[in-house]
């Protein structure tokens, strides 16, 4: 039994979306699931993508999607190195609850703001 293995099996879960709230809930690791859905990225473009997460934030966050198995992490053999992450199979299984709550959020800022596409421009900056 692996050590993840044992963590999962010690905790006793009321319903499902505690389990799912565990391994991509808080304010971070929605936005590095999402983004990682378009491909492939380097721990700069996160950062360039995911404005206002640190550093120590972002690797912290990275590190417990991979121990979940949510994150592939690639380490290129070159100076200086190269590390890249991606989704794993599993980690994919997610996309369709993001896809629901990316449509919700829009459906939610069109009904607060009156015009979702706007409001959508201005965080985008």
């Amino acid at each position: 039994m692996t050590e993840q293995t044992k963590h999962h099996v010690q905790k006793k879960y009321q319903v499902g979306v505690e389990a799912a709230l565990e391994v991509m809930g808080g304010k971070w690791k929605p936005l590095i699931i999402y983004h990682l859905m378009t491909g492939r990225k380097r721990t700069s473009e996160l950062r360039r993508l995911i404005p206002g997460i640190t550093q120590k934030m972002l690797t912290t966050q990275l590190r417990g999607l991979e121990k979940d198995g949510i994150v592939a992490r690639k380490v290129y053999n070159e100076i200086p190195p190269k590390v890249e992450y991606e989704l794993t199979h599993y980690g994919w299984g997610l996309k369709p609850a993001l896809d629901h709550l990316c449509y919700w959020g829009e459906d939610h800022l069109e009904k607060i703001h009156g015009d979702k596409s706007k409001v959508l421009e201005e965080f985008r900056g």
